[in-house]
């Protein structure tokens, strides 16, 4: 099988083109780090009935994710730079629906994206414990779930403890993806993740738009005005409509090709 190594920010993932037989299998296989390629997961790109393109994404620990913002934006360069497609403007068929993406090309190569992401939900704010603890979150859908937790110092929360207690949380049957957002200035956001399936990552898209939908909800950041979310991978560009409706910006890349016996 042949496999193509990208990442949008550090969020990297192992690109196949065609349909899957084992995916979950697969992804489990491949995405460790020691005796896989290493990966946070596998997508698998394929023709769509209702759109250019359809992704199917699964986390590193097998289970299937509805939707992934670093992904499909790598998606999106994946299919023009192989020349499945010559168009700028693409749609992809996920399992919270149809995206559409903005290319941006330079010298035959997509360098990054935009991508409409539809409109986010915002719940009402809840208090879990956690440890002992009381910890307030906002939930956001952004067709996947994010438990959104404002924070004085995003550098000073212990991630590994605390990730993984409320992706599981019982407030979250399915589980959850958990951001821990910072407010720099009302432009500006830092943010950490942990993400349902995943654990620590260096990026998460989704996560990006979910925080940026609650700060500019709570007002801490503005409608219709770029906010920059900043990621230990590096920064993607939101923008949150009025409506809530989210464009989100980012870069995409490939690492390396690849071939394994399967």
């Amino acid at each position: 099988m042949h496999f193509t190594k990208m990442h949008g920010l550090g969020n990297d993932y192992l690109y196949v083109y065609g349909e899957p037989v084992n995916p979950s299998e697969l992804s489990v296989k491949l995405s460790e780090r020691h005796f896989g390629a290493g990966s946070d997961g596998m997508i698998w790109i394929s023709p769509s009935d209702t759109a250019d393109f359809k992704m199917r994404i699964f986390n590193a620990d097998g289970s299937e994710a509805k939707m992934c913002g670093n992904g499909i934006r790598c998606v999106g360069k994946y299919v023009y730079d192989k020349g499945y497609t010559d168009k700028t403007r693409i749609t992809v068929e996920t399992l919270s629906g149809i995206k559409t993406l903005e290319l941006k090309v330079s010298k035959g190569r997509v360098k990054s994206a935009s991508v409409d992401m539809g409109i986010a939900e915002i719940s009402d704010d809840m208090t879990l414990t956690v440890s002992g603890e009381e910890i307030t979150c906002t939930p956001v859908s952004m067709g996947n779930p994010h438990a959104v937790i404002f924070v004085p110092d995003a550098e000073a929360v212990a991630l590994e403890k605390v990730g993984p207690a409320i992706e599981k949380h019982d407030a979250f049957p399915g589980g959850v993806n958990v951001e821990f957002v910072q407010v720099i200035d009302r432009s500006t956001l830092r943010m950490r993740v942990w993400e349902r399936g995943s654990g620590i990552t260096m990026a998460c898209g989704t996560g990006a738009c979910a925080s940026a939908a609650a700060a500019a909800a709570k007002r801490f950041c503005r409608h219709n005005e770029e906010i920059s979310v900043i990621l230990d991978g590096g920064t993607l560009k939101i923008n949150a409509a009025d409506d809530f409706r989210i464009t989100m910006t980012g870069p995409a890349e490939t690492i390396y090709e690849g071939e394994t016996e399967i």
